[in-house]
């Protein structure tokens, strides 16, 4: 078959698709001179609120902010101890330790890859201030079991849903199960930007409001710092943007579940190990990640095509020398270790055609069978 343009993720092709309704958003906001929070900030924060079903939606300047404004809040501390993942980006980690807190890491069920809350408790002390699971590549963690734990011992949940705008856990929109939770809208998000953005959402009053207080340098009121806080806000074009977006994004979902299908179909009955779908949720496919013991040839052999591809995540979070800790060494978190060896992304995005699908899935197939 003869080589094909295959975009990894096509937000000029989206951006295209709904340039007008995009373009008219932003020369609105230019026209209004209100660049910073504003209508378009407090109208697209209503709406996120009424899509997840949540009582509060805060925006701020990113997911990474939103994670740590967000365990500000909890007052999450030096000393403190953070639950999670191994197997997630760096930035679920980067925030506990910014606020001077250790990540604990909890090893990841090998279908979803996802933390396994069948091995929280052994790790909770007295130290234990909260639990961050996150929704990886779009799959719903297990939240029933996560929040059983979390009243049995009384410790908040901040769900991680940077990668999961639009999933649902039986039926509940995932965002509002936890206490409170942070999103991104990273430009490659199922719901992405044109530049760095990040939500809160909580069905807790006080802690909405609290966390808009932080994200506002700790201030409810100009010159008045109540609390400590930063410098976190969503500009008011990237909200224009947004609230275009978010229009098309049960379509988009539907289309990347789609493809996902497509992908499923073309590599039934082979050795390929296709991404797992839990019943309790709908997988919303933020990445198509395959699971390949050969991985690193099959990577070899799409890179000599051109065909995209990509490792989320080549090196477990316990092993970065950034965030290791003596206590959970090489071999403790051994599903998570292994999953970093195996997976492989591969395109997916709202404009995938068979075509291309066809193409990616027919060189994956010949590099395994090699």
């Amino acid at each position: 078959m003869a080589s094909m343009n295959v975009q990894m993720v096509d937000v000029v092709g989206q951006y295209r698709n709904i340039k007008q309704e995009v373009d008219a958003a932003i020369h609105a906001v230019l026209d209004s001179g209100q660049y910073i929070n504003g209508k378009e900030v407090a109208e697209f924060e209503k709406e996120v609120a009424n899509y997840l079903g949540v009582k509060s939606a805060v925006a701020c300047a990113s997911g990474t902010d939103a994670l740590q404004i967000a365990m500000m809040a909890l007052g999450i501390a030096p000393g403190d101890e953070v639950i999670t993942t191994p197997f997630t980006f760096v930035a679920t980690a980067e925030t506990m330790a910014l606020l001077g807190a250790k990540p604990v890491y909890v090893d990841i069920d090998p279908h979803t890859f996802n933390i396994d809350p069948s091995k929280i408790e052994s790790k909770i002390t007295q130290k234990t201030k909260a639990i961050v699971p996150v929704h990886l590549y779009g799959q719903a963690a297990d939240m029933d079991s996560i929040m059983a734990i979390s009243r049995k011992h009384g410790i908040p949940v901040i769900e991680d849903h940077c990668q999961s705008m639009g999933g649902d856990y039986k039926g509940t929109k995932l965002g509002g199960i936890g206490h409170i939770a942070a999103i991104s809208f990273f430009p490659s998000k199922n719901l992405g930007a044109f530049g760095d953005g990040g939500m809160m959402t909580t069905n807790d009053t006080a802690l909405a409001e609290k966390v808009r207080v932080i994200a506002n340098h700790g201030s409810r009121v100009r010159y008045k710092h109540v609390m400590l806080g930063v410098n976190s806000r969503l500009d008011a074009i990237q909200a224009a943007i947004l609230r275009v977006k978010l229009r098309h994004l049960d379509g988009w979902i539907a289309a990347r579940r789609r493809a996902a299908s497509t992908y499923n179909r073309l590599f039934a009955g082979s050795t390929v190990r296709v991404p797992f779908e839990a019943a309790y949720g709908q997988h919303v496919f933020h990445q198509y990640t395959l699971r390949l013991p050969k991985r690193d040839a099959v990577a070899h052999a799409l890179a000599e095509k051109h065909i995209p591809h990509a490792i989320y995540y080549p090196i477990p979070l316990h092993l970065q020398e950034a965030y290791a800790s003596a206590d959970q060494p090489e071999g403790s978190m051994p599903e998570a270790e292994l999953a970093t060896k195996e997976v492989l992304s591969l395109p997916m995005h709202t404009e995938l055609d068979d075509k291309q699908q066809q193409y990616i899935a027919q060189a994956v197939l010949e590099s395994v069978r090699q």
